[in-house]
Parts: structure tokens; sequence; C-alpha cells
């Protein structure tokens, strides 16, 4: 068995740097907004030439990244290690990072000094926390600091034991009241952009429709501004069955496992590494081992 090797890549194309104005202006003009997920080099050099508006380095890079079950366990030096390699690898596209679990739910002070570390020690440009009204307090004095902020708001992952599940959330008129209050008061704030994940098409149209800030959906419909999806998801990266709104658009899965099937089998047979993919020693070096080889085998060695 034996597969061509891959040279290269398309060619690097040249897009424009996406800043926080840039998706206000995107949001007005109604073009689309892309985010995607990424938490090494490589594939945030890929996902930024794509042309991708906005990288996430989320926290799902738990389970995607190291195998957890949830996002609860991802640590602020985890995050950092993650976004530090990201960030060498996006010129163009707005990169944002998602705060952990525990480094701002318990104390404000914390809170805005974790989120300067994302700016000062990892270069992000816009840091994500998840909550509504009860997090506007925090937001407003991120956002004094200086540091752009995406709100996140429907089913927020690191409230899955309160929430008993990953559930869509507003279904319910009071569960509405209270995403649309949510909503209001984040953009009140002046957060960059929204997250709205889990809820129901038409809320999350209704969400859109009433603020300034972009939205960005995950599992929200087609209404939002802007569409995420983990990068795991979408190229078939991962081991669980997808949730309902992911589409899958690659097979990296299928071409790793081919790629290390020929590898295994090509060394099995002999036919890696071949003469070509070998190192030689230089002509006259070659001939003078001959003959020292030669001298020994003549004296019995």
């Amino acid at each position: 068995m034996s597969l061509t090797p891959i040279s290269g890549r398309l060619p690097q194309q040249s897009h424009p740097k996406i800043t926080t104005t840039t998706l206000r202006e995107q949001k007005l003009r109604h073009e689309p907004i892309t985010c995607l997920t990424a938490y090494d080099y490589p594939s945030a050099r890929l996902v930024d030439e794509a042309g991708i508006d906005m990288v996430l380095v989320g926290d799902s890079l738990a389970q995607a990244m190291l195998g957890h079950e949830n996002t609860l366990s991802v640590t602020m030096d985890e995050m950092l290690h993650h976004v530090k390699a990201v960030r060498r690898g996006v010129r163009n596209a707005l990169l944002l990072a998602d705060m952990p679990y525990g480094s701002y739910q318990v104390d404000e002070k914390d809170a805005v000094r974790n989120a300067a570390r994302f700016v000062k020690e990892g270069g992000t440009e816009v840091v994500k926390l998840e909550g509504g009204e009860k997090r506007v307090d925090l937001i407003r004095r991120i956002i004094d600091a200086e540091i752009p902020v995406a709100g996140h708001i429907g089913l927020t992952p690191q409230s899955v034991n309160v929430m008993g599940g990953y559930k869509v959330q507003g279904k319910e008129l009071a569960a509405i009241e209270q995403l649309m209050r949510d909503a209001t008061v984040l953009d009140r704030a002046g957060v960059s952009c929204l997250f709205l994940e889990g809820i129901p098409r038409e809320v999350a149209a209704m969400v859109t429709a009433e603020i300034s800030a972009p939205t960005i959906g995950i599992g929200a419909g087609p209404e939002c501004d802007g569409q995420v999806l983990v990068f795991h998801d979408v190229v078939n990266l991962t081991f669980a069955p997808p949730a309902k709104f992911v589409r899958r658009f690659g097979d990296a899965a299928a071409l790793i496992m081919r790629a290390a099937q020929g590898f295994r089998a090509d060394v099995k047979s002999r036919q890696y590494p071949a003469d070509e993919e070998s190192y030689h020693l230089p002509r006259d070096t070659r001939a003078a081992l001959d003959t020292v080889l030669a001298r020994k085998r003549a004296m019995g060695r």
C-alpha cells in the first residue's frame, strides 16, 4: 500500500484584518460573520488563511483536545497555552478566547486580572464569558479595563450542572423574556458581539433584531448575524455523535486513518523509506570507508 505524499497547501490568500468595528459593519451590511474554533498553530493558520472572520479559542478544547467530558476542568494555564499557539497562527481574523470556569465567577478583581492575562500574555483581542444580567457589572469592569468582551447566553456549557445537561434554552415565555433581558443589558454594557447557543431559531431572530451587537449563533438558527462551529466537529475529528446543528464539511478522521494505515503498511512491507528518501555518504567518504572495511575483512576482522 502506498499513498502519494502531500507536498503543500493551496496558496495563501490575502484577507483584510478583522476588528470589533468590522463585525458591527458586517451586521449593518447584513454580511454573515464566520467563526471557527482553533486550539493549536496548524489549525489556526489554516482557518485564518481560509478567510474566517473570527477565531475562537474555546474552552471546548477540554473535550476536543484534552479528552474531558465537559468544559469545567480546563484551567487558565491550559487556556493560555493554547491561546499563545493560536495567536502565532492568526494574522487576519479577530482572535477571541473563552475565560474558563472559575476564572471569573468568584471574584471580580481576579476576573479582570485574568482577562488582562489573555490580552497581555496570549495576544487575545476579545475575551468571552458566559451569563446574562448577572454578569453585566463584571463585563462593564472588564470593558473599562480596555478589554473587549463577547457575551454568551442561552445554553451556557459552564452551567451544565445547574441546567441538568445540555438542553435547549428559551422554550417557555418566561425563559424567552429572560433571554431578551440578558441580551439587552449586555448590548447596553457594550459587548462586541453576543454568542447565542442552543436556543430556538425564533428567539435568536428576535434577539438579533433587537440589539446592535452582532449575534453569533451556535445551534440558534440562520437569522443570527454569524455562525460558529467547533473546528473538530467541522472536520470530523470528534469521537461522539454530533449535535443536531453540526454539519460536517470534511472528514479529517478518514484522511488521518488512511495516512496512518498507509505508513504502517509501507513500513511493514519495507517500501518505506525508499532509497530516494534516504541520506547517502559523499562519494569520497564512501570510497574511503569501503577501503577501510575491505582492509578489515582482509585481516580477518
